[in-house]
């Protein structure tokens, strides 16, 4: 399976959408786009999990460096819509200790109009 992405800003919220499979091989297709989510301080952006069904390491690097610059520019990030297989990933990686999520796309979006 491949994978596939697609940005989308919505009255003001960056929206990413992920498809297949995020890995070594595809991971760095997806990094400059990460790195334009938080270029504006508190800008807000969810990630959308929804499509996407594998991530390795280097995929959560990429949403670990995300959650990072959200937090230096005072933005917010959220994840949302992370299938079973995805989420087992992140809770064993600790990383839904430390990162928002939201079952999905439109509780996510809420979650961010609310702030």
């Amino acid at each position: 399976m491949n994978f596939d992405y697609t940005l989308q800003i919505v009255d003001g919220l960056k929206q990413l959408h992920l498809s297949g499979r995020l890995d070594s091989a595809t991971s760095m297709a997806l990094e400059k786009t990460i790195n334009t989510l938080f270029e504006s301080k508190q800008d807000r952006a969810l990630i959308d999990f929804s499509g996407l069904s594998y991530i390795s390491s280097a995929g959560l690097r990429l949403i670990l460096v995300a959650a990072k610059r959200a937090r230096q520019c005072g933005g917010r990030l959220i994840l949302c819509g992370l299938a079973p297989t995805v989420r087992d990933v992140f809770e064993i990686s600790g990383f839904l200790k430390i990162m928002e999520t939201a079952d999905s796309q439109e509780a996510a979006v809420a979650l961010l109009q609310a702030a």
